[in-house]
């Protein structure tokens, strides 16, 4: 499939038959993340993989919305990362995460983004840190975002390319 074929078609997924992720699709979803391109090289991320149905009903409530599919989801990678390695990591970390939406996309598995960095749990405590005290990781690290993956209930129709917004290029100067 070309990139803009794959870029079309991919969307984010919210609803999951149960069905597993198989491990060796979950290796190349990890892998496509590993290998993301990262200022200087330095890879400040840490992926944590979440497949314990508890733990993931717990995640489902880091955020006071957006984040409920995770419930059914049959696993999640959550990206963090330590911040004192990079000063761009949420940039190097958004790459890391788009890589592996797409590739999610490319083995025909459902996947969504859920945004933690700047959210707020219903707890009121931020996400960040009720994503922490679920999982542990070093309170010098931060914490990005997480993917939800599983086998797809149903795929979004893909994104026409007529309905591009092409106002929104612009050439020589704004």
């Amino acid at each position: 499939m070309e990139l803009l074929n794959l870029l079309q078609h991919r969307r984010s997924v919210r609803s999951y038959t149960g069905e597993p992720v198989p491990e060796e699709a979950l290796k190349q979803i990890l892998q496509a993340g590993l290998i993301s391109a990262s200022s200087r090289s330095l890879c400040p991320w840490e992926f944590i993989v979440v497949r314990d149905k508890e733990t993931l009903a717990h995640l489902s409530r880091c955020r006071t919305a957006g984040a409920g599919m995770l419930a059914k989801a049959d696993c999640a990678i959550v990206v963090v990362a330590d911040e004192a390695k990079c000063d761009v990591w949420i940039e190097d970390c958004s790459i890391a995460m788009a890589n592996m939406h797409l590739m999610a996309d490319a083995l025909g598995l459902g996947s969504c983004w859920v945004q933690g960095r700047l959210r707020t749990a219903p707890d009121g405590r931020d996400t960040e840190e009720y994503i922490r005290s679920l999982l542990h990781y070093p309170e010098s690290y931060r914490l990005e975002a997480m993917l939800s993956l599983g086998v797809a209930a149903s795929h979004p129709a893909p994104r026409s390319l007529d309905s591009l917004e092409w106002s929104k290029v612009h050439r020589e100067i704004f």
